[in-house]
């Protein structure tokens, strides 16, 4: 399942990153990598963008930023 397939509330763990351009490069930046735990927080009023706790910060993503980050839910 990839990121934006989640709902408000769920936790994953970051499996992979998908593509190799340059917005992959700025998620990296920002913390997204593999084996990393995150829990979304909410979305938008129409859904677009994502926010999501990771680590000990908060990131707002687009939905066709977190499509590209497969996850698997943690209990």
């Amino acid at each position: 399942m990839t990121l934006d397939q989640l709902q408000q509330g769920q936790r994953a763990r970051i499996d992979s990153l998908l593509g190799d351009d340059v917005i992959l490069q700025r998620l990296m930046e920002m913390g997204l990598l593999e084996d990393t735990e995150l829990e979304v927080l909410g979305f938008a009023p129409f859904g677009d963008p994502i926010e999501i706790r990771l680590q000990d910060y908060r990131l707002s993503l687009r939905r066709n930023e977190a499509a590209r980050i497969r996850a698997t839910l943690l209990p």
